[in-house]
């Protein structure tokens, strides 16, 4: 049945193949039917390309729908989004989440209370689910089958930390991580190869961020909370002295410096000079001791 100049089923329709292998939906079958039918011009692609339609869409997103328009125009470009599941909506699972969303993310929150999901607004379209996050079929209700992510972010230290084992190892999610409030269990735990985040001393380092105005605060530390780097100030005096006179004096290892703009990875026998911003990592306890060696002239060698 001919449906106007530019628009008829193709041979390829007829014969139930398609004639090409990427087209961009752009319409639905009865929206052609009906311009045809109010005496519209017929429908056109861009550079003259003809409109076709097809039969029953196929796939995932099949359900409901009874055809659909292919054009040779190139495919929309779609958000290559992954699926994320939240355990916990406190203020940081609905901040996460609706992070996530806003990058173009699916995501599934998990929470034993209901009214915690007000927390998300009327502007979150992912999944709310009531229940505990380490319960396996909670979990394949949120969608962790098909999961690329997993993120433990309730008040409960053994409650993350159980959820995020069973999702990477019942699960086989790769990207897992806990918040831990106790540091010395997150040293733990990350011995068990489950990622975790220390919110007490992360929150530590921030406020000495904002709160020293010398830049002594570190500026990353391990997940454990062990580990701390650094941009250590330096004497003047140290101009001149190697690298390893000052890792010697201070206990801490030079991890690179910040030279003129470029970034430079040293040996022992690189030496400091003017200008020079270097970096150090050091164990948590002893930066205070680090940053006074280091503000102080290094002592003359007899």
């Amino acid at each position: 049945m001919r449906l106007g100049r530019s628009v008829w089923p193709s041979r390829s329709l007829r014969n139930g193949r398609p004639r090409t292998r990427r087209f961009n939906t752009v319409g639905n079958f009865d929206t052609l039917v009906n311009l045809q039918r109010s005496g519209a011009a017929p429908l056109r692609a861009v550079e003259g390309r003809t409109v076709e339609p097809t039969g029953a869409r196929q796939g995932r997103f099949a359900r409901g729908a009874r055809g659909y328009l292919r054009t040779g125009l190139p495919p929309p470009t779609r958000r290559q989004g992954v699926h994320v599941v939240i355990m916990g909506c406190g203020r940081v699972g609905a901040s996460l989440a609706a992070a996530l969303e806003r990058l173009g993310h699916e995501v599934a929150v998990i929470d034993k209370n209901p009214q915690a999901f007000r927390r998300l607004g009327h502007d979150f379209h992912g999944q709310q689910i009531v229940g505990v996050g380490f319960d396996r079929q909670v979990l394949i209700e949120a969608g962790i089958e098909e999961a690329g992510a997993f993120a433990a972010v309730s008040s409960g230290d053994n409650s993350n930390i159980i959820s995020a084992r069973v999702a990477r190892e019942n699960f086989g999610i790769e990207h897992v991580v806990a918040r831990i409030y106790d540091h010395k269990r997150a040293a733990v735990y990350e011995r068990l190869g489950i990622p975790t985040v220390a919110t007490v001393p992360w929150t530590t380092d921030r406020f000495l961020r904002t709160l020293l105005p010398d830049g002594v605060a570190s500026v990353w530390r391990d997940p454990s909370g062990n580990v701390a780097l650094l941009q250590l100030p330096l004497n003047e005096g140290w101009v001149g002295r190697s690298v390893r006179d000052l890792q010697d004096a201070t206990g801490a290892r030079v991890a690179f410096i910040m030279r003129f703009g470029n970034g430079v990875l040293p040996d022992n026998k690189t030496m400091v000079q003017a200008d020079d911003v270097v970096y150090v990592a050091a164990r948590s306890g002893t930066v205070s001791d680090v940053t006074s060696v280091a503000a102080r002239a290094p002592e003359e060698e007899n």
